[in-house]
């Protein structure tokens, strides 16, 4: 049923400096943006990142887009990381701020999220069952 993540959207009230964050944590631009500020079609309202080993799809949303829920709802998704510290770190150096500090989950396992600065959580994980699998 399920094959993998398709698709992580988070959402941000300021686009541009949104877009320009996210570039310096993937330390790469996105891939992907609609409209095309390049083309002079206004800024932009949606924005790409391919990441990881499965170039697993990371976007951004204008929140005037925002799905509406009629309760408070959602999930937090979280990313593998070769070493949980210093990824917190850069994202907490970057403007991030802890929501979850780096915890041991268990054996090899760890985990934490930070709420980057536009509102969204970011979950990481440092999972010895992921990395063994993508050896």
């Amino acid at each position: 049923m399920f094959r993998g993540l398709a698709n992580l959207n988070l959402v941000a009230d300021d686009m541009i400096a949104a877009v320009d964050w996210y570039t310096q944590v993937f330390d790469s631009a996105p891939y992907f943006v609609r409209p095309e500020p390049a083309a002079g079609q206004g800024p932009a309202q949606y924005a790409e990142w391919r990441f990881g080993d499965d170039d697993d799809e990371f976007a951004l949303m204008d929140s005037r887009f925002r799905p509406a829920l009629p309760q408070p709802g959602g999930a937090l998704v979280s990313m593998h990381v070769d070493d949980i510290q210093a990824s917190f770190d850069r994202l907490i150096a970057l403007g991030a701020a802890t929501f979850d500090p780096v915890t041991q989950r268990g054996e090899g396992w760890y985990s934490a999220s930070v709420s980057d600065p536009f509102g969204n959580l970011i979950g990481l994980i440092q999972s010895p069952h992921w990395a063994a699998q993508h050896a």
